[in-house]
């Protein structure tokens, strides 16, 4: 069987449309935001109408729980949809609900998004004292049912201590390197080095923030940026996770942002002036586009055994190693 074509963080607003277009790109598994700042009970909402989508376009989308089900839907060419949280509000107060989530389907749960959470510093946080005494427990509990430690959007101490507190592999599912782009959520060379020491996983995003140039970033720029990851890190760590939004309305950068937490809105990355999404570069637009990047990786020089794992077979692996209890 070839390699599994896999991106690792979509928050899209989905539709039969883009689930068409994930088929017509080849996507064979996709990690999507099932919730940002829900409750739990919120987030139960959500698995809802995801689970409405498998019901009715199961020619289309199913649900993926084990990295077998990536192999399942190359075999009947559907996509295998996995859950993650942006923010561990889901889990409430209540180390007990992360099995509970687990059991539900979230194979990836960020400890913090942007801000403080009860488990970790968001990278927006002026101070960062690292993981909390129920972050460590968290942290811990995620290892022993399965469930993937995310700090794409936490700060350097509390990803550098959720590293070292782990048993297994974290990830930072989407996100670029500082010295590419100096954006507050990319990641420094120290977190990245460490990150791929203890074998976890990058996911490069194509989020225009996130992006040197921003929406007129070149493909031939973004690709060298691999390619010198690849240099640095090694080739066996690096995936995407493209952070594609594709069809939100602008309203929802909103409820990203602030939640309920606030009356102002934090503008972070963007600009001052209202905010939406930035348009995607030209190159990815949608999921039709991913045989630009696989052209672009070639055009860098990567040949395509390691074409393939930066567009999957990696986080395939992960998968496989990552998402099962621990022995």
């Amino acid at each position: 069987m070839t390699a599994p074509l896999i991106d690792n963080l979509q928050y899209c607003n989905f539709s039969p449309e883009i689930f068409a277009q994930l088929r017509a790109g080849g996507v064979d598994a996709v990690h999507v935001t099932i919730a940002y700042h829900e409750s739990f009970r919120e987030m139960v909402a959500n698995l809802e109408r995801w689970n409405r989508w498998f019901e009715t376009h199961p020619d289309l989308i199913f649900k993926g729980s084990t990295a077998e089900d990536v192999r399942r839907a190359q075999a009947s060419r559907r996509t295998a949809v996995f859950f993650g949280f942006q923010n561990p509000s889901p889990i409430e107060d209540d180390i007990g609900l992360i099995e509970i989530c687990h059991q539900l389907g979230i194979r990836f749960m960020q400890l913090s998004y942007n801000n403080q959470s009860l488990l970790a510093t968001g990278c927006y946080e002026a101070e960062d004292p690292g993981l909390t005494r129920f972050g460590k427990q968290a942290v811990a509990e995620m290892n022993r049912v399965g469930m993937v430690i995310d700090m794409s959007h936490s700060a350097d101490r509390s990803t550098l201590e959720a590293i070292d507190a782990s048993a297994r592999p974290i990830a930072i599912t989407h996100a670029n390197p500082h010295w590419w782009h100096p954006a507050l959520r990319n990641k420094s060379d120290e977190v990245l080095k460490s990150l791929t020491l203890r074998g976890g996983m990058l996911g490069f995003s194509l989020y225009p923030h996130h992006l040197r140039g921003g929406t007129s970033c070149t493909l031939e720029s973004f690709c060298a940026m691999i390619a010198e990851a690849a240099e640095r890190y090694g080739v066996a760590h690096l995936g995407i996770g493209s952070d594609l939004c594709q069809d939100q309305p602008d309203s929802v950068v909103e409820w990203m942002r602030v939640g309920r937490w606030s009356k102002q809105m934090d503008y972070g990355e963007g600009s001052a002036a209202a905010p939406g999404f930035p348009a995607m570069p030209e190159w990815f637009r949608d999921n039709r586009d991913w045989g630009n990047l696989r052209a672009g990786l070639a055009a860098a020089g990567f040949d395509n055994g390691e074409i393939d794992d930066v567009m999957g077979a990696n986080w395939l692996r992960f998968y496989d190693e990552n998402f099962g209890a621990l022995a």
